[in-house]
C-alpha cells in the first residue's frame, strides 16, 4: 500500500514556491491566495515557516524567503541530480536514434556540460563533462540565454565580443537578440556549423514545476543527415525527453504520487511471482 501524504508538508512548500522573486515581499493573503489555501490554514504555516527562517517578515508584515532556504541549497548539488535524473532518458533516445545528446547549463556566463551521452553510430564530438563553452555559438546557450531576464541577457550581450568560431557563427549583437526572441517564441534553437563546421545541434529548455528554464538539452548529428525530416524527428522527441526530465527533476504531488503507485504496483506484482507456488 502506498505510503499517504503528509498535506502539511505539501503544502508549506506549495507556500514556498508561490514567492516569484527573491526579492519580492507578499502579504500572507496573496501568498494563500497563490498557493490557492484558505487564508487562515496559509497563515497558520506562513507562521511555522517563519519560525524555522523559511521566509522573513518585514516591518510592513510582508514575507520574503528567508536564509533557511539558502542554507538548504548549500547542500543540493544541482548538476548531479540532474544528470542522474537525465541518465535513463537521455541514454535511451541516444541509442534509438544514434545520436550525441548533451545537457548544460548556464554557469558564470558559459554553459558547462553537465551530462553527455553518445553511442559509436552517433556524431563524434570532443566534448567532456565540465567543459565549458561560449554560449552565443551553441543550440544549449542559445536556449539558456533566451530564459534569461531581459537586463541580464542586454548585460550579456553588451558585455563581450562575440568571436566568430566559424564562418557561420553570429557575431552581429542585433542579429543575436533577434535570433534569441526566435528560440524564445519557438521553443528551440538551433546551431546549424556556427560552433564548429562538421557538427549540427538542435536543443530545448528542461523547465522545473514553475515554468522556468534550469537547464538545456540537445542532440548533435553531422550536417550533412540533418535533413528537414530528421531535424523534425530529433526536435519532437527532444522536446519529449526534456519534458520528461522536467517531471523527473522536479515532481509535483501528483506526479510523485503516481510514480509511487506505479513503483507499488510493480513491487506487489514482483512479490507475487515470488510467493506464488511452482507448478
Amino acid at each position: 500500500m502506498a505510503t499517504p501524504r503528509n498535506h502539511s508538508v505539501l503544502k508549506a512548500f506549495t507556500i514556498l514556491k508561490s514567492f516569484r522573486h527573491p526579492e519580492e515581499w507578499v502579504t500572507s493573503s496573496e501568498l494563500s491566495r497563490r498557493a490557492k489555501l484558505p487564508e487562515a490554514s496559509g497563515y497558520r504555516l506562513i507562521q511555522t515557516l517563519e519560525e524555522i527562517g523559511a521566509v522573513v517578515r518585514g516591518e510592513r508584515g510582508r514575507y520574503r524567503p528567508g536564509l533557511l532556504l539558502v542554507s538548504l541549497s548549500q547542500n543540493v548539488a544541482v548538476d548531479d541530480c540532474l544528470r542522474e535524473a537525465a541518465r535513463e532518458i537521455m541514454s535511451d533516445m541516444s541509442q534509438r536514434l544514434k545520436v550525441t545528446m548533451h545537457l548544460g547549463r548556464l554557469e558564470g556566463g558559459m554553459v558547462t556540460y553537465i551530462a553527455k551521452f553518445s553511442t559509436p553510430e552517433s556524431c563524434l564530438t570532443h566534448t567532456r563533462l565540465g567543459a565549458q563553452l561560449e554560449p552565443y555559438s551553441s543550440g544549449l546557450g542559445k536556449v539558456l540565454l533566451s530564459s534569461l531576464p531581459q537586463s541580464e541577457l542586454d548585460n550579456f550581450i553588451l558585455e563581450g565580443e562575440l568571436v566568430a568560431l566559424t564562418p557561420h557563427t553570429i557575431t552581429d549583437r542585433a542579429a543575436l537578440m533577434t535570433e534569441l526572441e526566435n528560440v524564445r517564441r519557438n521553443g528551440y534553437a538551433l546551431d546549424d556549423r556556427e560552433s564548429r563546421m562538421d557538427i549540427s545541434c538542435i536543443a530545448v529548455p528542461v523547465q522545473d514545476g514553475e515554468g522556468r528554464t534550469v537547464a538545456s538539452m540537445s542532440v548533435t548529428e553531422r550536417p550533412e543527415n540533418m535533413t528537414p525530416p530528421r531535424q523534425t524527428e530529433l526536435r519532437e522527441a527532444l522536446l519529449e525527453a526534456a519534458a520528461a526530465l522536467g517531471r523527473k527533476a522536479f515532481p509535483t504531488g501528483s506526479t510523485l504520487m503516481a510514480r509511487r503507485a506505479l513503483q507499488s504496483r510493480k513491487k506487489e506484482a514482483k512479490d507475487n511471482v515470488a510467493t506464488s507456488p511452482a507448478e
